[in-house]
């Protein structure tokens, strides 16, 4: 089994107690960082925002099914006070644990059902060579995400894509999409940009990042940009476990050369995914 089915195997079997996401990772056979990526590449959903959706799920069905004490099904859920069960319940249905139990239904109530896992890792192996990278300062647009959040990618690359050809002291022709600073619900920041010599003559509304010299896995993607998930799919599910590599916790980052045609998303482009040396 995968890191990520096994992951969603044991918080099916164990979301009822308190569980972290050390826990859950060290189960998967992954540090909790590669778990995190891996996780929400492949379903789309944060780990821990889903370990908190299945119980908030569990909850309601019990409220309305006529759970007379609301506070003992906030326990039951992992929450210390009826105050804290009530702004998450009502954070993630819109509804009051109250009024779920006086309805006495859960219709018209979008319940976190367990994730069924699709196997849709590549039969083929990607290909990869290892690169030890050197420092890049990398300026552009950048937005910070969840899993949930994160299809609104392209249009931020919509917003930087008229800027390429103005950005003073740029360096290359390539454009790098990076991944960093995610942390355990899935939160990350995603930055659109091109490589230059410095930072000081940015304008206001740019963002920019120093990547220090690492080792990297690099994949080339040649098919259209909208399959790029089922090559990050193919990294974290089978490529790094079966590797014998470990992640490291820094950027990775998309890097799309002059071949890449932003309009019709096609070209192909590499995935550079940072290692240990």
């Amino acid at each position: 089994m995968n890191p990520v089915g096994k992951a969603i195997w044991f918080i099916e079997s164990h979301f009822e107690a308190e569980i972290t996401l050390e826990e859950v990772a060290s189960v998967a056979g992954v540090s909790a960082y590669h778990l995190t990526r891996a996780f929400g590449d492949i379903t789309g959903r944060s780990l821990m925002r889903y370990v908190r959706a299945r119980r908030l799920t569990e909850a309601a069905r019990a409220l309305a099914d006529g759970a007379t004490d609301i506070l003992s099904v906030a326990l039951e859920a992992g929450y210390g006070s009826h105050e804290a069960f009530t702004r998450a319940f009502r954070e993630q249905f819109n509804e009051t644990p109250e009024g779920v139990r006086k309805q006495g239904h859960l219709r018209g109530i979008k319940l976190m059902e367990p994730i069924k896992m699709e196997e849709t890792v590549r039969t083929s192996a990607l290909p990869v060579r290892f690169e030890n990278g050197r420092i890049l300062l990398i300026a552009g647009l950048a937005q910070r995400y969840t899993c949930e959040t994160s299809a609104g990618i392209p249009s931020q690359w919509q917003r930087f894509v008229p800027h390429i050809g103005n950005v003073p002291a740029r360096i290359g022709g390539a454009a790098f999409g990076v991944r960093w600073n995610g942390d355990e619900d899935g939160n990350f920041g995603y930055l659109s940009g091109v490589e230059v010599s410095h930072f000081s003559l940015l304008p206001a509304e740019f963002a920019y990042i120093r990547i220090p010299a690492q080792k990297y896995a690099v994949f080339s993607h040649r098919e259209h940009i909208s399959t790029i998930r089922s090559s990050w799919i193919t990294i974290w599910n089978k490529w790094l476990p079966e590797s014998g590599h470990e992640l490291v916790d820094a950027p990775d980052f998309e890097r799309y050369d002059e071949e890449f045609d932003p309009r019709a998303g096609t070209g192909g482009l590499e995935l550079w995914v940072p290692i240990k040396a």
